[in-house]
């Protein structure tokens, strides 16, 4: 993938140079020739480029970029509420110049400690914001979370994730991140916490937006119970990849509308060990999803599958995901029965608090979703 990591070191230069040079110095007006060059490149291969900036890291439609794993404007560009960045044919080199003004005078507001955020209203070929979820308006910015929400562009990355998986290449850490960053953003909507549950519209899709949604319920508890925001994200990671193990079954198993045989459910119960493998073969940093794909079946009388040789306790994560899991599960519909209501599900977690949920966050989970249920987007009738 040559031309885009060109496209965005010729903008890194650009971005340095217009800060050092006033309008119109020859070395300012070059480095700009050289990046508008660049995207010129970039569009004759790909005529919608989308680039995430998350921390050091940087994506390529949804795809790491290791030759710019250290870019020094990555954090910077993150700092200041770009994070995402779309380009489209028929960008002029006069709209990359006021792109990259905007950017300097949004870094220049920050490092003096104003806010640096704030619309992107005039329409263009490039659009750029925070990560968050596109809402019917194509041509505004995804620079808050607005609703109602589709979490269509989540569900195609959880898909994409998948096959990435399925298919034995790299776990891809950065756009898993940035889906936790979108649904992150997506629960403080209008500055207050939500809760964008998605709901199925055809069964086999129970997968992908199984792991959206005990993503969301994970962070959402771990806000709850005041864990801290690094935990917020570790443990809104471990919900979303909590199921991976699911790529290593197959298709006629893991999709079958009846009761399992007892063969199909020793197959099925594999898949905790397979998630965890997968995690930690493909990507060490994620410790924490390993050990919650291991233990989310785990229950805390120590049932469940798969069985500790020696008894001990599960992570912090993995009970909390365990009852996120719990809930989503069977307030959605399934071919082989119906969703449960909300206050069943409640009842079931309250009275097995302390036997198959730790008792701590089985109160809280319900605390919280009774406060939360009715406010819930997409909550309605499970499976509608």
């Amino acid at each position: 993938m040559l031309e885009p990591v060109e496209f965005l070191t010729a903008l890194g230069k650009a971005l340095s140079n217009m800060g050092l040079y006033r309008d119109g110095h020859p070395a300012r007006e070059q480095a700009l020739d050289r990046a508008y060059e660049r995207l010129l490149d970039l569009l004759a291969t790909d005529d919608s480029p989308r680039f995430t900036f998350l921390d050091e890291s940087v994506a390529y439609g949804g795809r790491p970029l290791p030759e710019l794993r250290s870019w020094d404007w990555s954090e910077r560009l993150a700092g200041i509420g770009v994070q995402r960045l779309e380009l489209h044919g028929g960008v002029g080199r006069e709209e990359l110049e006021s792109f990259l003004d905007d950017v300097l005078r949004r870094l220049n507001a920050w490092q003096a400690g104003s806010s640096a955020e704030r619309l992107q209203t005039r329409k263009t070929g490039i659009q750029y914001g925070a990560l968050g979820v596109r809402g019917k308006d194509p041509d505004r910015a995804q620079t808050v979370a607005t609703v109602p929400l589709a979490l269509d562009q989540e569900a195609d990355a959880v898909r994409w994730l998948h096959g990435e998986v399925a298919e034995n290449r790299s776990l891809p850490l950065v756009e898993a991140a940035a889906i936790v960053s979108s649904l992150s953003v997506a629960m403080r909507s209008d500055q207050r916490m939500m809760l964008p549950l998605v709901r199925l519209r055809e069964f086999d899709e129970y997968t992908t937006t199984h792991a959206l949604n005990v993503s969301v319920l994970a962070m959402g508890l771990a806000e709850w119970m005041r864990l801290g925001s690094q935990a917020v994200r570790e443990f809104g990671i471990a919900g979303l990849l909590h199921d991976i193990g699911k790529v290593r079954i197959p298709e006629e198993i893991l999709n079958k509308g009846g009761k399992l045989s007892d063969e199909e459910r020793a197959v099925m119960n594999t898949h905790p060990v397979e998630g965890a493998r997968i995690i930690m073969q493909m990507e060490q940093r994620l410790d924490t999803a390993a050990v919650v794909a291991y233990e989310h079946h785990i229950m805390i009388d120590g049932t469940g599958y798969p069985r500790f040789r020696y008894p001990r306790a599960c992570h912090t994560a993995s009970r909390l995901v365990h009852v996120c899991d719990v809930y989503d599960a069977l307030r959605t519909h399934r071919p082989y029965r119906p969703a449960w209501p909300a206050e069943r599900v409640l009842a079931y977690i309250e009275e097995r608090a302390g036997s198959e949920f730790e008792a701590k966050a089985a109160r809280a989970f319900v605390a919280m979703m009774r406060e939360w249920e009715p406010k819930l987007v997409g909550s309605g009738d499970a499976g509608a």
